[in-house]
């Protein structure tokens, strides 16, 4: 009896122990159960941290080129405000190295564990690495500027050309190879103006009578013109001075909304020379000759920028199909390389400030508008395989004009800018010329 005596005595005793073993066997499968959990919430932090990296590359290419100094403090500001408040992260640091054509970005920080601690756990390190290239590959850019009489008014058209200047500066700085940005220049009033001297004997131009000017403006074609007692001027080998007229239109061809080749056996397909576009700058056709922003020479693009004035009435329609022109492939100006070229887009920043006033058919505000609605869908109707425009238009309402035909205009609404004051172009114009710059996040 006395050893069942002791046997009882023994099993209280037995059953402590066992607590005790299976307390401190609980104390892994806990920690480790908790490093999982920890685990998982500092990988939630990685994610939000490669989420704020690749941000923060992508606003940083928006800066280049740029020194180390500021690539480090805005690299800062926007890593941080992208990260937001993470309470368990510590010691978060951001490296930026910048390479030809490339950021690259490194960013690490402490996990701090809520339970893993009792495994001896102090920190997870949580990090995320991102590239961005910030080169252009190659563009091509046709500026459409409105030089009309209304552009003097509010200088206007000086700040257009400061803004242009800032344009070319950012695309030049951002070009690694000659002929990586290559930009055309249209000012555009009621005509367009090519060199005189250069076409005058081109076959795919035409003389024709019934293209020039009446003395009495209202008028617009020689029949009218004559009958109203109106002197109607023609071009002629002498008083030719480059000015060039809308194309031909019907309901089959629409010649001056397309940009179909001249022939030099169909007379209707050609470009009709005409009068009367005064002071006009003439046009220029695709060119990486950037000049400095002091040049005189109209064979430079900044020289090109400093000759144009403000002269004549609004034919938005012919400065946009010339830009179109002067990227296509398709004559009379071949410079354009072939649409679908690899690593190339095509784009035109089309400015205005003012509604249609005349074409070479009409002064009517709707009809010209017509043309210009029509002359903006065949260019975006132009596409690849997958769906992507081969040409990409931004348009700038400065001040007064259509504001919803240049929207619409636009390939998206995000490439429409209404400017209230003319001193708030060489912002817009940095700002697309940085966008055209950027290329997407390479990850």
């Amino acid at each position: 009896m006395r050893s069942f005596g002791s046997l009882h005595r023994f099993l209280p005793a037995q059953r402590g122990n066992v607590g005790i073993i299976f307390a401190l066997a609980m104390i892994p499968v806990i920690g480790g159960m908790g490093a999982a959990i920890d685990y998982s919430m500092a990988n939630a932090y990685r994610t939000d941290m490669q989420k704020a990296l690749d941000s923060t590359a992508l606003a940083l290419t928006r800066l280049m080129p740029t020194n180390q100094g500021n690539l480090d403090t805005k690299g800062l500001q926007y890593f941080n405000a992208s990260m937001g408040p993470h309470s368990k992260l510590t010691g978060l640091q951001l490296t930026i190295t910048p390479d030809t054509g490339i950021l690259r970005l490194a960013a690490k920080g402490y996990y701090e564990p809520s339970v893993a601690g009792v495994l001896g756990i102090t920190n997870f390190e949580v990090g995320a690495r991102s590239e961005a290239k910030w080169g252009i590959g190659k563009v091509e850019v046709a500026l459409a500027l409105d030089n009309t009489g209304s552009m003097a008014s509010s200088g206007k058209l000086t700040q257009l050309k400061a803004a242009a200047h800032n344009l070319l500066d950012v695309l030049e700085a951002a070009a690694k190879n000659p002929g990586d940005a290559k930009v055309s220049i249209v000012p555009f009033g009621v005509h367009v103006r090519v060199d005189a001297s250069a076409y005058m004997n081109s076959n795919l131009l035409r003389w024709d009578s019934e293209v020039g000017e009446c003395s009495r403006s209202q008028y617009l074609t020689k029949s009218g013109c004559q009958s109203n007692g109106g002197s109607w001027t023609s071009a002629t080998t002498s008083n030719w001075a480059g000015c060039i007229a809308d194309r031909d239109k019907d309901t089959n061809l629409n010649y001056d909304v397309n940009d179909t080749a001249p022939s030099s056996s169909t007379n209707n397909t050609k470009f009709p020379r005409t009068v009367g576009c005064g002071s006009l700058a003439t046009v220029m056709p695709l060119n990486y000759s950037w000049g400095t922003s002091s040049s005189t020479d109209p064979n430079t693009l900044h020289g090109k920028i400093n000759s144009m004035q403000a002269v004549g009435n609004t034919n938005v329609t012919i400065g946009l199909v010339w830009a179109w022109h002067l990227l296509s492939p398709t004559a009379m100006f071949t410079e354009g390389v072939a649409y679908g070229t690899a690593n190339l887009q095509k784009f035109i920043i089309l400015l205005t400030d003012g509604d249609n006033t005349e074409s070479r058919f009409s002064s009517s505000q709707s009809t010209i508008n017509a043309r210009t609605t029509a002359t903006c869908n065949n260019i975006k109707a132009l596409k690849n395989a997958n769906g992507d425009p081969y040409i990409k238009i931004y348009t700038i309402r400065v001040i007064n004009g259509n504001a919803d035909l240049l929207r619409n205009c636009a390939t998206e609404t995000s490439m429409y800018y209404d400017v209230q004051n003319a001193d708030q172009l060489s912002g817009v114009f940095s700002a697309i010329g940085s966008e055209i710059a950027n290329l997407h996040l390479a990850k």
